[in-house]
Formats: C-alpha cells, sequence, structure tokens
C-alpha cells in the first residue's frame, strides 16, 4: 500500500508559496547544510595551507604527503554509502547531528598529533563523518525547497564549500607567514566553525517525504504544513512506501543515473583536487615564486564561478552550466600542458580560466544527485556518488606528487585535461535537465506510480 492512499490533498492543505515562517526555515536549513558542506572545504583546505610545515616537522615522503592529503577524501569515500544508507533507513534527522559530533572529536584531535601515521587515521575519520553529511544533507534540503528555488539552494551549499576552502587557505596562508603557531592549530581551528553549526542544527526537523516513504503519513502531513509550500506539500502524494535498497542504484531504472553522477562528479574534482591541493607546488614549479599567494588567488576566482551557477542554474538550467565547462577546462589544460615551461602569464590564466568555469559546473555535483533519485534511495545515490568522486579526487591527489616527480607537468596536466574530456562526452550523452520539475518528476517517481 502507498502512503499517498492514506493522505488526500485536503490533508496537505491549500495555502498558496510560501508563508514568512517557511521561508525562514527554508533559508535557516539552507544555512545549516551549507555549514556543513563549508567546513569540509575548510578542512581541505587547511591542509593544503599546512602541509609545507607539516612535511617538514614530521619528514614526510612523496607517498606520505600523497596519503595524509588524501586522507580526508578516502573517509568521504567511505562515509558517503554508509551515510546514505543509515539516512535512507533510519531518517536524515538523527544522521544530521551525529556526523558533526564525529567530525568534532577528530578536529580537537588534531591538536595532539605528533606522528604521521596519527594525523593520516584522525582525518580519514573526520572524512567518514564528512561523507556522511553529504548524504544527509543535500537530500533534506531537495525533500524540503521548492522546485523553483532547489536547484539554487542545492548549487549555493557547494559554493560554501569553495568559500570554506578558500577561508582556509586565506588563515593558513596568515599563520604560516606571520605567526609562529604550529600546523597543529592552523589544521585545529575547524573545531570553531563545527560546533557553531552543530549548535545551529539543534531542533531541525525530519523530512516529511522521508516519513511518507516510511508509511508514517500523519506526522508527514503536520511537517509538511509547517515547513514546505503547496506545491511540494500535493507532491508528497507522489511518494510510496518502499524499503530501502542500496541495490536499487544499479537496477534498470536507475543505473543510467547511477553512472551519469558518479561520472560527472569524478570528472569535476579530480583535475580540481590534483590541482588545488598541490597548488603552490605546481605554481613553484612553473616559475611564480609565490605559489602560494597565486594559489589563493585562483581559490577566489572558483568561488565566483560557483557563485555564477547559483545565480544562473534556474534561468538557464542544469545542462547549459554542466556541459560546456568541460570543454573549456580541457582546453585551457591542454594550453598548460603544452607550454608549461614558456608563458608563466599563460598559464596563469589558463589556471584561471579552469578554475571559474570548473567551479561553475562542480556547483551541480549535489543538485543532480539530490533531484533525480526517488525518497527511499536518495540519500544512498547521493552517498554512492560521493565516494565515486572520491576514488578520482583521492587518486589525483596521491598521484599528483608522484606524477610531478616523475613525469614533469606537462604530462600531469595533459592527464587531467583527458578528465574533463571524458567528463564532456558523458554529460552530453547523459545530463538530464530537471529545471522547473517537482521532485517526484525530476526523480521518475511520477511517472512510476502513474503506471
Amino acid at each position: 500500500m502507498t502512503s499517498s492512499e492514506t493522505l488526500t490533498h485536503h490533508d496537505l492543505g491549500a495555502s498558496s508559496g510560501m508563508t514568512p515562517k517557511q521561508r525562514r526555515f527554508l533559508t535557516k536549513l539552507t544555512a545549516v547544510i551549507a555549514g556543513g558542506m563549508f567546513i569540509d572545504g575548510f578542512v581541505l583546505g587547511g591542509i593544503g595551507a599546512a602541509m609545507p610545515s607539516i612535511t617538514s616537522d614530521l619528514g614526510l615522503d612523496a607517498v606520505w604527503q600523497g596519503l595524509i592529503g588524501a586522507s580526508v577524501l578516502i573517509g568521504i569515500f567511505l562515509g558517503g554509502p554508509i551515510g546514505g544508507y543509515l539516512a535512507d533507513k533510519v531518517g536524515r534527522k538523527p544522521m544530521f547531528t551525529i556526523d558533526l559530533c564525529i567530525f568534532l572529536v577528530g578536529s580537537i584531535a588534531q591538536f595532539f598529533v605528533a606522528e604521521a601515521w596519527q594525523l593520516f587515521v584522525i582525518r580519514l575519520v573526520m572524512g567518514i563523518a564528512v561523507g556522511a553529511d553529504y548524504a544527509v544533507g543535500w537530500p533534506l534540503l531537495a525533500e524540503f525547497a521548492p522546485a523553483r528555488l532547489r536547484g539554487k539552494l542545492l548549487a549555493l551549499v557547494e559554493v560554501m564549500w569553495y568559500v570554506g576552502y578558500l577561508v582556509a587557505y586565506a588563515v593558513g596562508y596568515l599563520m604560516v607567514g606571520s605567526t609562529d603557531l604550529p600546523w597543529q592549530v592552523i589544521l585545529g581551528v575547524s573545531v570553531v566553525p563545527t560546533v557553531i553549526v552543530m549548535l545551529l542544527r539543534l531542533g531541525t526537523p525530519e523530512s516529511p517525504r522521508w516519513l511518507m516513504s516510511q508509511g508514517r503519513a500523519e506526522e508527514a502531513a503536520e511537517l509538511a504544513k509547517k515547513y514546505m509550500d503547496e506545491d511540494e506539500q500535493r507532491d508528497l502524494l507522489s511518494e510510496v512506501q518502499v524499503k530501502p535498497r542500496f541495490a536499487r542504484l544499479f537496477s534498470r531504472n536507475y543505473i543510467k543515473a547511477t553512472t551519469f553522477v558518479c561520472v560527472f562528479w569524478i570528472c569535476n574534482v579530480t583535475p580540481y583536487f590534483a590541482i588545488a591541493t598541490f597548488a603552490p607546488v605546481v605554481l613553484n614549479q612553473l616559475g611564480i615564486e609565490d605559489g602560494l599567494a597565486a594559489a589563493l588567488a585562483l581559490n577566489s576566482v572558483v568561488v565566483l564561478g560557483s557563485m555564477a551557477s547559483v545565480m544562473l542554474i534556474e534561468r538557464i538550467g542544469r545542462r547549459k552550466l554542466a556541459i560546456p565547462p568541460f570543454w573549456i577546462s580541457a582546453v585551457a589544460l591542454v594550453l598548460v600542458g603544452l607550454f608549461s615551461h614558456q608563458s608563466p602569464a599563460l598559464i596563469i590564466i589558463c589556471f584561471l580560466i579552469f578554475s571559474f568555469v570548473n567551479a561553475a559546473s562542480s556547483a551541480l555535483a549535489g543538485v543532480f544527485p539530490g533531484e533525480i533519485f526517488p525518497t527511499e534511495i536518495r540519500g544512498a545515490g547521493v552517498g554512492f556518488a560521493t565516494a565515486a568522486s572520491r576514488v578520482g579526487a583521492a587518486a589525483g591527489t596521491f598521484i599528483l606528487p608522484l606524477s610531478l616527480e616523475g613525469l614533469g607537468v606537462g604530462a600531469t596536466m595533459m592527464f587531467a585535461a583527458g578528465m574533463c574530456l571524458i567528463g564532456g562526452v558523458v554529460s552530453q550523452v547523459m545530463a538530464p535537465e530537471t529545471k522547473g520539475l517537482l521532485l517526484s518528476e525530476a526523480s521518475g517517481r511520477r511517472k512510476e506510480t502513474s503506471v
């Protein structure tokens, strides 16, 4: 029996638009989910700025540099599917707080690191918590947001990742350049935003859509009246009571969606992480003396690119933002590979272009999986796509210092350009257009229930 059979349109209410209370709630929900993304960017950006000091203090070779640089990414690979499965199984609400508690413990533990393996393990655990947060936050926001704002809000959450990365880079840059603080303090600063976001998350309600998928229609209707607009309340009728099964991601109905979101995300983040994590090293090898300052400038451009995506997504749609940046990125990185030792000015221009357009496309990384999977596997879908993306990101981060050492800048940039080409081809063929669609329409749920 479907959940909608126990719930009528009258039960859902008929108020038009969003009330001031609903708008305030949606604003706060977006902020606390974006806060989690800010923390993720912050912890990854911090390691980039602190890596030279960590390398010197702990005597790291290229292998340990790669492992520590990739530790959070490896953790996200594990935490995404686990957190997504649990979010679909036990609900969004409990996981929304548990993951940040784990992250907070890891942030505090960074103050006491004395050996390389300790830093790797701690940041691995922090990554698991971050991965779980991805798989909870994006689905939760998608399930509350109205269709006309859903893409913009989901993309805005991704913007905060870049803001967190930029802030961490800036803080690390200032600390490294003007203070004698140990790198443990630079990394441990993540405690501050974590505590703030965790406190703000207290009292967040459960997703009405998840409640409907569990057959808890009365609870869903009550929360929907408080927090969702009329269209979204009515769209709850398309939800069905289905047992969450991770294997459904690979069923005939959803294998195409699963394949697309994984390839799209992998091909966006692999070149970005490979370049951004070790940007000071890369830029120094290209003959640019103040590599850390140049990397900070690149990350500032990234924030602008992701903001452009937020402003345009509900105007021009998903596909026009997702596909062209891959082609532009590929050209920019090929130029870097061909002229890596001839024109520092050209290299900087190409890196700036790559950073801007890559961020514009990457802002959709949470939009697509948040929209095209149904409620009972939305957490799993986001979590699995997160894990897949971190395979590429962790590999890129780990391989880059070895590639720079063994093959040089030119060959390394050509590899990154190849990833962009793959992403462009796959997106051109498989990327859906979900602009303006209700969540049941974007995920195919309405089509399933009408058959």
